[in-house]
């Protein structure tokens, strides 16, 4: 039990990181990026191919495989998205074309995991690096290892990094205005074409981020990204399209949802229910739609739980 909770929550801060990305490019483009599904997969390459051919322990890469990803971000920002963007193209465009950027991207992917496995002779094709990962110690029979406990440091510190980067800087006072409303933006000085630039990197190394902390968690193959994008975008939908941090709520819970719901109806039906995991991160997505469609970040407080909050800070001023 205890090492099912921390593969778990490993999963989960991986899959909160690449929806936080996910929707920190539609909140600053409106573009809901498909390519977000081969920057995670080129992360999980990144660790993997670092690891392999130069050592050390695989958690060296993950910093690397977060600006390779957010390079990409960029790449795919300048090449399709800016064009796309000053010629007033509707969202079904901009996603579109995402798309097609997301097969250029898994056919390079498919292109560096050959040359790995052509010229350095490494299973690319199929790779397990959680047996890489630190040992921290045995528990109650369960060999701890040190990824569940990065992985949840690192969305920690991914809140309060973007916390006080959108709060406390110019720049990301900048960033918070474009995205509120573009035109006044311009209006007052502020380039909406840096917001873009930096809204796509910093996506893309969140995807990269999130993909190289999720090698140390689940296997790796070329089409990992598409394996677990529907979980991705479940994550972003179900914490709000409108809020970063609304995202990084909702990716971790519904990775929690998956993981440990497909583990738990797997040990009462079958293995053979693993082939359907998808359908819980769907369901999330489809009630959250239905009830919810601005996701956990656009659901109101009510005003009684307001008054009592606010009564109780007044007494205690008094």
């Amino acid at each position: 039990m205890l090492d099912l909770i921390l593969k778990a929550f490993a999963y989960s801060g991986g899959i909160a990181l690449t929806a936080a990305g996910i929707t920190l490019i539609y909140m600053a483009t409106r573009t809901f990026n498909f390519a977000h599904a081969s920057m995670v997969g080129w992360g999980f390459y990144i660790v993997f191919a670092g690891y392999s051919l130069l050592g050390g322990t695989p958690y060296y890469y993950v910093p690397l495989a977060a600006l390779f990803s957010g390079s990409l971000g960029i790449l795919i920002y300048f090449g399709v998205n800016r064009h796309l963007l000053k010629a007033g193209a509707s969202p079904i465009t901009l996603m579109m074309s995402t798309l097609g950027a997301d097969l250029i991207l898994l056919a390079s992917i498919n292109i560096f995991t050959d040359y790995l496995t052509e010229v350095h002779k490494l299973n690319a094709r199929y790779f397990v690096l959680e047996l890489k990962d630190v040992s921290l110690g045995i528990a109650d029979s369960v060999n701890i290892r040190g990824i569940p406990f990065v992985s949840l440091a690192v969305v920690i510190l991914t809140i309060v990094g973007l916390h006080l980067f959108l709060t406390k800087t110019k720049f990301g006072i900048a960033v918070r205005a474009t995205i509120e409303n573009t035109s006044l933006a311009t209006v007052l000085g502020i380039s909406p074409e840096r917001v873009y630039i930096l809204s796509w990197f910093l996506g893309g190394a969140l995807a990269g981020l999130g993909g190289g902390l999720l090698s140390l968690t689940i296997s790796g193959y070329p089409t990992i990204g598409m394996t677990i994008i529907v979980t991705m975008f479940a994550g972003a939908i179900v914490g709000g399209l409108s809020s970063v941090f609304g995202s990084l709520f909702g990716g971790f819970l519904v990775g929690l949802s998956e993981y440990l719901g497909i583990t738990g109806l797997s040990l009462t039906f079958g293995g053979w229910i693993l082939a359907y995991r998808l359908i819980i991160p769907l369901a999330a997505m489809v009630l959250t739609l239905l009830l919810y469609p601005q996701g956990l970040a656009g659901i109101k407080i009510p005003k009684f739980m307001l008054k009592g909050s606010q009564v109780k800070s007044q007494s205690k001023e008094v």
